[in-house]
């Protein structure tokens, strides 16, 4: 009894502190539970003894054992029973009780004190139970019995019908409850759940209206389903606030009267508020809000519903979606619903689920498409918070069916709508991984209709594009586009590649594409090194980023990558499981994600320039290798260590290629350059020494790891070198031993000789120098000590404690900020309209090339003369480009000539390609254009794919009669050059920027960085930071060229000294100085941790930009200094401190003033030292220059600082502003949102009032 009583002592506790007015309890119920394989005969009766059975805490899938150790088609299925006991204190006497299961695979009969009390069969979704008949008296003991059944081929015990997603291949079977339990305590009078299997019941229902996100305004409506289980009628008043993320009232709501309900009805109510200020949920900004609806009786509050939700506007138009009005070309993953982890399954605690899906937007991703199955609640919730969008499944395999099978994927999608249309990250109903009928289609929307007809989401299906009854299309390993309705592939770049292996000349030297044969299919896409996995991913993503929006009026609306994480299911790699993860099955990247994040850092066009050298630089002696970088910078200088290689060849649009580089240890750098010749981003790799010791990191969710039974510790093993870093071709196996209060379930590694893939053992080898493990608590709270041997290195160890009492409340993740103001799709080409379209045979079907349409085609005789086909436009217009869907367009290369009023435009083959060729014309103005085939199409199997039947892919391609002289089009599109448009008034200037040295060579004083520069790894909020500076530098900025020298300003970006935000608070800045008849010099000054050589970077800098005055066009006795947060408290001491250099003068140039004409302080830091005084290091006795002080209330670290310093200017004398806002926060630059937005027109103004700017 002594598991009962402390039981009783959870629930008394939760059911106290969860609502004061108890009007409403919601209670984990995964606690305490026993867990028996195999059909337990009278498992269900109260008095059965399960003493023997497991005890497990939930979720838990029974066969958990299994996963990763086996081929998915071998898992264990059957029966298993869950069981437990539990006891429901006195104040719950009269409440109705309902259990809320968030799923269980495959069916599942409930049993309270013996009696059942409901089945739910679907294997997917979320039910609901009133058990309230079964329980006894408050007080009482009750029993809960769960009998499972997990079996491949169940059947729906009515109709003996299986379920069509009960598929070997796509969803890996975790038997059990494999998700949460909930116990819900309520009112006779209550809202109801929103739990439509069993129960019929559809609950509250938030959505906005009416929203303007330039204004930030928008309409929140709620509808409550209201039930009265009383014998009486009921009358109640509705009402309820709106809170945000912080937990600050934002509204409140009212029902316009009150209701009267009859004994046993039910009802919907509803209200609405207007709302301010609203921080629109958007991509990797997972803004939520907290709604909370009550129903009051005489005043008393008797049920209350928190719902937690977010607002985001879409649209679904126009070949694209569109998020808070901005286009966003969606990039990401196919992931499988399971969302699996070794020796776990899908069974992990809900920080894990942030982790994985944070990754994802971490990597660039902005959607993840959940396959074939709805997914979990925890991870639906989990997208919400990280700001990821969801293409959310109901069930199906891959073709449409009829009859039962139907409609229980009708139903299935009824349920997950109902159970998920208050979460803003599903923005996408998914109807079918194959083409449906149009009836079909039609019966899908019509439930969408009916219960999310609000909530700004599509319904569609693959393979939709003719069919008007869909509101999106979706292909696969293809590539389509429409002026309409969004097309988007819904997987795309299958191949599969190991973690272990970099690429062939490095341990263990796995040739790339060495692996076992998988039927027709050509062995090496399956079973890549990571350098070709990555190049794989550039070459797929390229496909579709070719025909992105804004490259006319047809495109594509983007695609998935199948699959994010490596997954226990269908394969056709060496391994038992599938392997093309852009990160491994624990979550550890290869070079693939690195590729994709390069790439996909924008809404369209990457915004925020990345580089990143695939591999290591870890190799033997006389070793020549390919150097591959992957960057969105149009050019990337390459150097070893300091000498620049010859320029790199770059092709796919990212990669960068550099032939036969000979190894040498060191530092292998490279730099991505912009078009105007600036450096924008940075990265490097640098040789590890010999291995030295082995590291232990551990993680765990926020507080740190629970003692509850089912919380998880993930440990990082990695094996390094003397100065700390990572051995990155070590393969050493490493012993562990655990001791305390917890479970091993280990980690995963590939051996050709070992079938299981170490699942559960206790030795394990790193791989590419690192790998990682997972630790389960127990119910037991105590100190947890790993340890780790391996043969020739110190054994290593870590301890962590894991602690009693409920998980945190998991933070959003808003790292991306705000959807960003401005267009993120212009236009990068002219799309030409067609007036008339004409052809040397089948005239009459030569419109199906240009009717917008994949399913149409145009197909010439099959003679040579009359292969040709031709447009005419409205007008003469200069033609520059074709792009043309050409039929069997992944075998087929067709030598075509285009010629414009009959003068010869183009003459050359085409390339297969997985949808599109763009044919690039000598510019040639005219009104005919006409493209002839000019010999027999040459086949090709450079696109040859199968599926895991066997069967080939052919999506989205037009049978095409076999025979010499055929001409196929399936779409054709004329353009014209990109439309002239006007530089912005900010923008940044066109020509080459000056970048000099801060001090000659070898005369710096004091020390710089040990270590190579370098960009830290992205936060994911766009933002580039620069460290291990060790060479300052001035990049200068140059006004527009006038008649007087310009104004100059230093600028000094921020980084708490440890960094530089060298875009953010530096070039962002420049150009918006410029725009403004202001020079810009960009101070990269010495971090990290290097104080004292900041200083001396920055009185150089000043003396410096003076002596170039006249090069630089620039006005010595208009000279400022801004910085922004450490940048600021460097620009308050440089300002303070220029009567005495500190170092000692080297030559001309530091017998020039350090002084500056005038400072800009942006939210500065550390003005005040820990005592509350001004810091020691600001001289006011100096004659300090006149200074403008930026700083808002709510940046509550800095801010005493910046006032104490205004103070001390004051009695100082000293010319000076000081702008304080209400709101802004920290580290903002040009971005911000809030009332400091306004800084950059008060800071012009202030400096055009002191003279001090034209």
């Amino acid at each position: 009894m002594k598991s009962l009583f402390r039981f009783l002592l959870l629930v008394v506790a939760g059911f106290a502190s969860s609502i004061p007015t108890r009007a409403e309890t919601r209670t984990s119920f995964n606690s305490d539970w026993r867990l028996t394989v195999g059909d337990a005969k009278g498992a269900e009766t109260p008095g059965f003894d399960d003493a023997t059975w497991t005890p497990v805490t939930l979720p838990r899938a029974w066969n958990e054992d299994d996963a990763f150790a086996k081929d998915v088609h071998d898992l264990r299925t059957g029966v298993a029973w869950y069981r437990k006991r539990f006891v429901l204190p006195n104040d719950t006497t009269g409440k109705k009780v309902y259990l809320e299961f968030e799923g269980v695979r495959h069916g599942a009969e409930v049993f309270v004190n013996g009696t059942s009390v409901g089945v739910h069969e679907n294997g997917v979704m979320a039910f609901g139970l009133d058990i309230t008949p079964a329980l006894k008296p408050a007080g009482q003991e009750n029993v809960i019995a769960v009998r499972t059944d997990s079996a491949w081929n169940y059947r729906e015990r009515a109709t003996k019908s299986g379920y069509q997603w009960s598929d070997k291949n796509f969803y890996a079977n975790y038997g059990g409850i494999n998700k949460n339990v909930i116990l819900h305590v309520k009112d006779r009078l209550h809202q109801t759940l929103p739990l439509y299997s069993n129960l019929g019941t559809t609950g509250v229902y938030v959505y906005a209206k009416d929203m303007n996100v330039a204004n930030r305004t928008a309409t929140v409506v709620v509808e409550a389903q209201v039930k009265n289980d009383y014998a009486e009628a009921k009358t109640f008043a509705f009402d309820g606030t709106i809170d945000d993320l912080n937990g600050k009232r934002v509204a409140t709501f009212t029902a316009d009267k009150p209701v009267t309900l009859g004994p046993g009805q039910t009802t919907v109510v509803t209200a609405s508020a207007a709302i301010k200020d609203v921080q629109f949920w958007s991509w990797g900004y997972g803004y939520l809000y907290t709604v909370h609806t009550s129903l009051k009786v005489e005043n008393t509050a008797v049920d209350t519903v928190a719902t937690r939700t977010g607002f985001r506007k879409t649209e679904f138009a126009r070949g694209h979606v569109t998020l808070n009005d901005r286009a966003i070309h969606l990039h990401g993953y196919a992931q499988r619903t399971t969302n699996e982890w070794p020796a776990l399954g899908s069974a992990v605690p809900a920080w894990m689920s942030d982790h994985s899906n944070r990754l994802m937007v971490e990597g660039g991703a902005n959607l993840v498409r959940w396959m074939h199955v709805t997914p979990w609640k925890q991870d639906v919730e989990s997208c919400d918070r990280v700001g990821l969008m969801q293409a959310m499944p109901a069930g199906d395999s891959e073709k449409d069916v009829t009859g039962r099978r139907w409609q229980q994927r009708v139903e299935l999608m009824r349920d997950a709508i109902v159970y998920n249309r208050n979460n803003p990250s599903v923005i996408l109903y998914e109807a079918g991984n194959a083409g449906i009928s149009d009836e079909h289609m039609l019966e899908m929307k019509k439930v969408r209709d009916q219960f999310d007809p609000h909530g700004g989401r599509a319904i569609g299906c693959r393979n939709m594009l003719d069919q008007a009854t869909a509101e999106y299309g979706g292909d696969m390993l293809y590539v389509n586009k429409s002026a309409t309705k969004p097309m988007w592939a819904m997987e795309y770049s299958r191949d599969e590649a190991l973690r272990k292996y970099w690429d062939a000349l490095s341990p263990p030297r796995h040739k790339d594409g060495d692996g076992p044969a998988h039927g027709k299919d050509n062995p090496a896409a399956y079973n890549r090194n990571q350098d070709t996995f990555a190049v794989e991913a550039v070459a797929r993503w390229y496909d579709y980023y070719r025909e992105r929006p804004g490259t006319g009026s047809r495109v594509n609306a983007g695609g998935v990558n199948i699959i994010f994480s490596d997954s226990n299911s269908h394969f056709r790699g060496a391994a038992n499981y599938r392997c093309s993860g852009e990160v491994d099955a624990v979550r550890l990247p290869k070079d693939g994600y690195f590729a994709n994040q390069v790439m996909w850092d924008g809404w369209v066009d990457p915004e925020t320039p990345r580089a990143h050298i695939i591999g290591h630089w870890n190799y033997d002696p006389g070793t020549v290798k390919d150097v591959l970088v992957v960057s969105s910078a149009a050019v990337v200088k390459v150097s070893l260590n300091g000498k620049p290689l010859p320029a790199a060849t770059k092709s796919m649009g990212f990669l960068f290629t550099l032939k036969n580089v000979a190894f040498e240890p060191g530092t292998l750098k490279a730099v991505g350059v912009d078009a105007a010749g600036r450096e924008v981003c940075s990265t490097a790799l640098i040789t590890a020494g010999p291995p030295h010791a082995l590291r232990l990191t551990p993680h765990t969710g926020p507080g740190g790891l629970r003692a509850d039974g089912a919380d998880v510790a993930m440990v990082d093993v990695e094996v390094i070198d003397k100065d700390g870093r990572r051995c990155p071709t070590a393969l050493d196996l490493v012993q562990f031993s655990l001791a305390g209060p917890a479970e091993w379930r280990g980690g995963v590694a590939f051996d050709v000789d070992r079938k299981d893939n170490y699942i559960l053992a206790k030795s394990l080898p790193v791989q590419c120098g690192v790998n990682r493990v997972l630790i389960r608590s127990t119910p037991t709270a105590g100190a947890i000590t790993l340890k780790a041997v391996a043969t020739g290195l110190p054994p290593a160890s870590v301890t962590f404690t894991s602690v009693a009492g409920p998980s945190q409340l998991l933070a959003s993740y808003l790292g991306r900020g705000p959807t960003p103001k401005g267009v993120s799709n212009p236009p990068t080409r002219t799309p030409l309209k067609i007036a008339r379209v004409t052809a040397g045979s089948k005239a009459d079907t030569a419109v199906a090339a240009t009717d917008d349409n994949e399913k149409t085609t145009w197909t010439s005789e099959s003679k040579l003369a009359s292969a040709w086909i031709e447009c005419e436009l409205p007008a003469a217009a200069t033609v520059s480009e074709i792009t043309l869907k050409l039929g069997q367009f992944k075998r087929l290369s067709y030598p075509l000539r285009v010629t414009v009023d009959g003068k010869e435009a183009f003459n050359g083959p085409t390339s297969p390609t997985l949808g599109y060729v763009t044919l690039s014309l000598k510019p040639t103005s005219g009104k005919a254009v006409r493209i002839a085939l000019t010999g027999s199409p040459k086949a090709s199997n450079a696109f040859d794919m199968t599926e895991v039947t066997g069967a080939t892919t052919n999506d989205g391609d037009a049978p095409t009669p076999a025979g010499k002289g055929v001409l196929a089009i399936i779409e054709l599109e004329l353009y014209g050059p990109k439309p002239a448009e006007s530089p912005p008034a900010n923008a940044p200037p066109v020509r080459p920027l000056t970048e000099v040295d801060v001090w000659p060579a070898e005369k710096m004083p004091g020390n710089g960085a040990r270590q190579a520069e370098a960009d830290l790894p992205a936060k994911g909020d766009g933002v580039r930071r620069v460290t291990n500076i060790s060479k300052p530098t001035l990049t200068v900025f140059p006004a527009p060229k006038k008649d007087k020298a310009a104004p100059a300003v230093i600028v000094c970006p921020g980084g708490g000294y440890s960094y530089l935000c060298i875009d953010k608070e530096g070039t962002d800045v420049a150009a918006w100085l410029n725009g403004n008849g202001i020079t810009a010099v960009v101070l990269k000054y010495r971090a990290p941790n290097n104080r004292g050589g900041a200083l001396q970077d920055a009185q150089r800098a000043l003396s410096l930009t003076r002596q170039n005055a006249a090069a630089w066009n620039v006005d010595p006795d208009r000279l400022g200094i801004m910085g922004f947060s450490a940048g600021g408290h460097l620009a308050a001491r440089a300002s303070t401190q220029f009567d005495e250099r500190s170092y000692p003068a080297l030559d001309a140039v530091d017998r020039l003033s350090c002084r500056p004409d005038f400072a800009v302080l942006v939210y500065p830091a550390y003005l005040d030292d820990k005592d509350g005084h001004v810091s020691t290091d600001l001289n006011l006795k100096a004659k300090v220059p006149p200074t403008l002080i930026v700083h808002s209330e709510d940046d509550k670290p800095y801010v005493p600082g910046s006032k104490l310093y205004h103070a001390a200017l004051d009695a100082a004398g000293v010319v000076h502003e000081f702008k304080l806002y209400p709101t802004g926060g920290h580290g903002y630059g040009l971005r911000c949102t809030r009332d400091a937005k306004a800084w950059p027109q008060d800071a012009l103004a202030w400096m055009l009032k002191s003279k001090l700017r034209p």
